[in-house]
């Protein structure tokens, strides 16, 4: 007890060393102003510095439920995309600011009429004057935009375009220091390390084509069991604002329609996230080239304009998948998401399956009004059809081999206040809707209202939105949030959310409810950033022995507190929870200290986190910085310590070097896992290596 005390005093005399430190210095608040010329050094790779900025924003919009759905990591995926690809923010469209998940509706069309009142931005610090921004977004925008003149008065042809465009190789290899069960049985038919391959080529924001080559730890390269070299490959050729032609995507892609209750397999919002962005509908299309081997689309998708304010988006799709096949390999059973081709048995369910979808979309936009209609069509090559037995849960999924989605999303947005809203239908009967209010009395309070239904009837295999757990199947809820800014430096926000399951649901035999609460202040002074979160969830789930409901109360509380300069930051993380459940309690914390630094052409981050909890109830996630397009969040139960440190080294202007260094030291067992992945000892760390060069 006298060492977690000792690292608690430790830790948070650090950040208030910090905190001190900050009226020692005088805070920089001019603008960098970045011309037409200087968009090159806007996406060179010292750009990838500020990545902390919006990682850590990321990392503050997460919950625990967010963290295991994965909505984050697609999230990340399209952030780090759109900061490699700066645009121009006197230029920028609708559908451009609706990427950004950290703005309102409200603010999106305050930037737009202050682009269109002034003739453009000619300084950051001009941010000051839309006053519905805050200075985190006025801190963020920067990192995906560029300042320019708005016009684009050269037409190049398409030779130009390829001759002058960018070129970027990177290469990762990640490198256990240990060995797991299935490596020393023979199980696993690969070696341990996992390494992977990416090339894209550019020309400002008009072509893009991607490629990635990606090999999972115990996965087969060449030989008898995969002569194609890497286990995964994905690619695709990407064309904007050609003419008539706004987006057009050959290879393989993701969309999100609406509200994403029809057609969604690109990002969606958490809990946090919909509060801080007020949850507002978005039309997207973009390529897929990330190492996520699961719900992308494959084949051909474009989105025109047909006339002013009315686009037209298509697309077509055919694809392998992974599936568990029953009855003589002729029904799929269970369609698989992992992606692992290690073993006999995971590369018997490689590829064993086809899927296949077509359909569009039609958006009309006129400004303050907005509506959209969804319509698809998906199959298999052999019918689904789901083991249910004893897991009754499963007896409302999707079974046949065809089937149809269709919806409309509709929306207005004023100064003061917007709505949006989904509904579809499927050939299952179901019925999915999913609404939206926000109001905006002043700029400073800001009030949400979701609503969904869901019926258990309703299947969509490709469509996430908001929920309990994003499926759009079995809930239906009420969510009531509010962001109130009563000072310029502080912000407080609060929701509460009520969900109720009429079917049955994985470790719940009956219907069932869920209500999740949580409240967030948060304090900006000068360079110092501090958090305070707490959050309370009720969900119900079977008692011991089956026989009826219980209540299983999670309180989850973090305190967060970060000191920023221009070349180095600190973070100090306090997490604290508990779970009840039937008369029993569990406990837990963790401690995190974090420092970045970063001089001339090297940049260095390290973290340190001591964790101790009762059992997995109690469970953390720690955000740590790693290679980019490589995200790291550990998850941290049981009692032990958390070390990473990361390296980066601009050798030239065009090339960097990055190499970490994590390790996980556990004081109360003597082994690390199961099954085939178990390790035989306390610790495990991992190195990772990625080598950048831009031509």
């Amino acid at each position: 007890m006298l060492r977690i005390k000792l690292i608690i005093v430790v830790l948070l005399c650090i950040s208030t060393c910090t905190a001190k430190a900050q009226t020692d210095m005088t805070e920089n608040t001019e603008s960098l102003t970045l011309t037409k010329n200087a968009k090159e050094d806007s996406s060179s790779l010292a750009a990838a510095d500020h990545q902390e900025r919006w990682t850590s924003w990321l990392y503050g919009m997460s919950l625990t439920d967010d963290a295991e759905q994965g909505w984050y990591e697609d999230m990340y995926e399209m952030l780090a995309d759109l900061e490699e690809n700066k645009q121009d923010i006197n230029a920028v469209t609708r559908e451009q600011l609706e990427q950004l998940p950290f703005l309102t509706d409200n603010q999106r069309m305050d930037i737009a009429q202050y682009i269109y009142r002034y003739g453009g931005i000619s300084s950051w610090g001009e941010l000051a004057m839309i006053t519905s921004l805050d200075k985190l977004q006025r801190d963020l925008l920067p990192q995906f935009f560029f300042l320019g003149d708005g016009d684009e008065k050269e037409k190049p042809s398409l030779g130009t375009m390829l001759s002058h465009g960018k070129h970027e190789m990177m290469a990762h290899v990640g490198v256990p220091c240990y060995t797991r069960v299935g490596d020393e049985s023979g199980d696993y038919l690969g070696y341990g390390v996992r390494h992977w391959l990416r090339y894209t080529f550019g020309w400002r924001n008009k072509i893009k084509a991607a490629f990635v080559a990606s090999q999972d730890a115990g996965e087969p390269w060449f030989g008898t069991h995969n002569k194609m070299g890497y286990d995964y490959y994905s690619g695709y050729v990407m064309l904007r604002d050609m003419g008539r032609i706004k987006t057009a995507v050959l290879g393989r892609y993701r969309l999100r329609f609406g509200m994403g209750v029809a057609l969604n397999n690109s990002f969606f919002f958490g809990k946090a996230a919909a509060l801080a962005s007020l949850m507002s509908s978005t039309n997207n299309l973009r390529g897929h080239s990330s190492r996520q081997e699961a719900s992308y689309l494959q084949g051909l998708a474009a989105t025109i304009a047909l006339t002013k304010g009315l686009d037209l988006t298509a697309f077509v799709s055919h694809r392998r998948i992974d599936a568990t096949l029953g009855h003589n390999d002729s029904t799929i059973t269970t369609i698989l998401a992992t992606g692992y081709h290690r073993t006999e048995s995971e590369l018997q369910r490689k590829h064993n399956a086809a899927e296949s979808m077509a359909g569009g979309h039609v958006a009309w936009n006129n400004g303050a009004w907005h509506a959209g209609a969804t319509a698809y069509w998906w199959g298999f090559d052999k019918p689904l059809l789901p083991q249910r037995g004893k897991q009754h849960y499963r007896d409302i999924y999707a079974t046949g081999k065809n089937f149809w989605n269709a919806s409309i999303d509709y929306g207005y947005l004023s100064a003061k206040w917007s709505v949006d809203g989904e509904t579809a239908i499927g050939d299952g009967g179901g019925v999915a809707t999913l609404n939206r209010l926000s109001v905006v009395p002043t700029d400073r309070l800001q009030l949400l209202a979701l609503q969904r239904f869901y019926s258990y009837r309703y299947h969509a295999i490709h469509a996430r939105s908001y929920g309990e757990n994003g499926d759009v199947q079995n809930e239906s809820g009420v969510l009531i949030g509010a962001t109130w800014r009563p000072r310029s430096a502080v912000t407080l926000s609060v929701f509460s959310d009520y969900a109720y399951f009429a079917w049955q649901r994985y470790r719940a035999s009956e219907s069932s409810c869920s209500w999740d609460n949580m409240v967030q202040a948060v304090l900006r002074l000068g360079s110092v950033t501090a958090t305070a979160r707490y959050r309370l969830h009720l969900r119900q789930q079977d008692n011991a022995d089956g026989s009826a409901l219980t209540n299983k109360w999670e309180h989850k509380g973090r305190l967060t507190v970060r000191y920023d300069q221009d070349r180095w930051s600190t973070q100090t993380i306090v997490n604290v929870g508990a779970t009840l459940l039937d008369g029993a309690s569990s406990r837990g914390f963790a401690v995190s200290q974090q420092a970045d630094m970063s001089w001339r052409k090297i940049t260095m981050s390290g973290s340190i986190t001591y964790f101790d909890t009762d059992d997995y109830d109690c469970r953390f996630y720690v955000y740590e910085r790693s290679p980019l397009y490589s995200f790291t969040f550990p998850m941290l139960y049981g009692n032990g310590m958390r070390y990473a440190l990361l390296a980066k080294v601009a050798l030239t202007a065009r090339v960097a070097v990055t190499a970490k260094i994590g390790t996980t030291n556990y004081f109360d067992r003597d082994h690390i896992g199961s099954g085939l992945q178990q390790i035989c000892r306390s610790s495990k760390t991992d190195l990772d290596f990625q080598v950048r060069v831009r031509l």
